[in-house]
């Protein structure tokens, strides 16, 4: 009689062979596959994951470890090709004991930092089906842990590298939990601001991908605008762009992230914000590509915020504004979107302001506008530049507002 097939979970089952992994890898669509396997995909050209027939962006191959560990256990309790439900289930119970040592009151600040530590270790496999850091929601405990201090004094400076690293183990489930789950901030989202306020630069840092992540969900556009409304939260990220301190380049995508809402224009241009950005792209770099993205998404920013009557008289009154956005025409000359920003600006301020479009053409914006029509740019990006020639032109002829 023929032996009955061993009981492999799929779990543990390459998707291509369908064989027991031997080296499980994980591509950047979160799948996972035997590494010999995904190989020989790759290598007949195919650029795409196999099972959700995704193009793959990135082909980089990452070795899933916390799933080779799981089944070289489970290779040692099964040597007779048996299959032991009771592992799994000790799998979770240690999990459970994690997740028990973090909450508990008897726990040391030591054991909870420890704790913290192998939460990190194990999030770097992530995404791992059924992982038990998602299905207990590790995510919504470790935020509360990190928030549950922030207005104590001396139990936060007593605490703050275990808030350092709750909001990295946050950060690095997030992506593979609810992100409705950050509502929870509505409760008291003073905590929030409180917490950037006091935290170090790291916590800081931590805090301004939490405020970009929340802008990338519609469920959480009310949060996001109570974070924007906040007078303090924006001052706080407004000082660390002005004085380029440490995190200033989150604070830039945090501050994007929260001029994204409308409601929140008003208030963030009322604090300076756009006086900020334009001394940022004075300072930045003229030739480190690691500021090109900075600067693009300064420029877009301060777009954005000239809606408000406080920004347009920003960027008047600061004695480099007209000047760096006319600079920002084809300072990247190789990023359409930064020389669109620029000329949106432009074109906003000189249709409103006649000593706008003086200081434009005194400071060259006429010989940018032709370079940029005769550069390789997008036919987009050259018509906002002949717009905006347009648009000066009128103003030599006299026709002015």
């Amino acid at each position: 009689m023929k032996e009955p097939e061993i009981g492999i979970p799929i779990l543990f089952r390459c998707p291509i062979s369908l064989d027991l992994f031997k080296d499980p890898v994980t591509l950047c669509t979160g799948q996972t596959y035997d590494r010999s396997s995904i190989e020989k995909w790759l290598s007949c050209g195919n650029l795409t994951c196999p099972v959700t027939m995704q193009k793959l962006h990135d082909s980089t191959i990452v070795p899933n470890t916390t799933l080779r560990h799981l089944i070289d256990r489970w290779l040692q309790i099964n040597s007779s090709h048996g299959y032991d439900l009771d592992y799994f289930q000790t799998v979770d119970d240690s999990f459970v004991v994690l997740k028990h040592n973090l909450q508990s009151k008897e726990s040391t600040l030591e054991s909870k930092v420890e704790a913290l530590d192998k939460v990190l270790a194990l999030s770097k496999d992530l995404p791992f089906e059924n992982c038990p850091l998602i299905q207990l929601d590790f995510f919504q405990m470790i935020l509360e842990l990190a928030l549950k201090d922030a207005d104590e004094r001396s139990s936060f400076e007593e605490n703050v590298m275990f808030v350092e690293k709750a909001l990295v183990c946050g950060l690095k489930l997030l992506p593979f939990s609810d992100l409705g789950t950050l509502n929870m901030l509505k409760q008291d989202e003073t905590k929030f601001t409180v917490l950037f306020k006091k935290g170090s630069f790291m916590i800081k840092r931590s805090l301004c991908h939490y405020i970009v992540a929340i802008s990338s969900s519609l469920q959480l556009k009310e949060l996001l605008v109570m974070l924007g409304k906040s007078k303090i939260l924006v001052q706080e990220l407004v000082h660390l762009i002005e004085n380029k301190l440490d995190g200033y380049e989150e604070s830039i995508k945090a501050l994007s992230a929260l001029s994204s809402v409308e409601q929140n224009r008003e208030v963030i241009a009322k604090e300076n914000a756009v006086k900020a950005l334009i001394t940022y792209i004075v300072n930045a770099p003229k030739c480190e590509y690691r500021s090109l993205f900075g600067l693009v998404m300064a420029m877009k920013t301060i777009e954005t915020l000239l809606v408000a009557e406080s920004a347009k008289e920003d960027v008047l009154d600061h004695p480099n504004g007209v000047s760096e956005i006319v600079k920002m025409v084809f300072r990247v000359s190789s990023d359409n979107e930064a020389s669109e920003s620029a000329m949106n600006c432009l074109i906003i301020l000189c249709q409103d302001f006649i000593n706008a479009r003086e200081e434009a053409i005194c400071c060259g914006i006429l010989t940018k506008l032709l370079l940029l029509l005769q550069s390789q740019c997008s036919e987009r990006t050259k018509n906002k530049a002949r717009m905006l020639l347009k648009l000066l032109r009128s103003m030599c002829n006299g026709d002015t507002k």
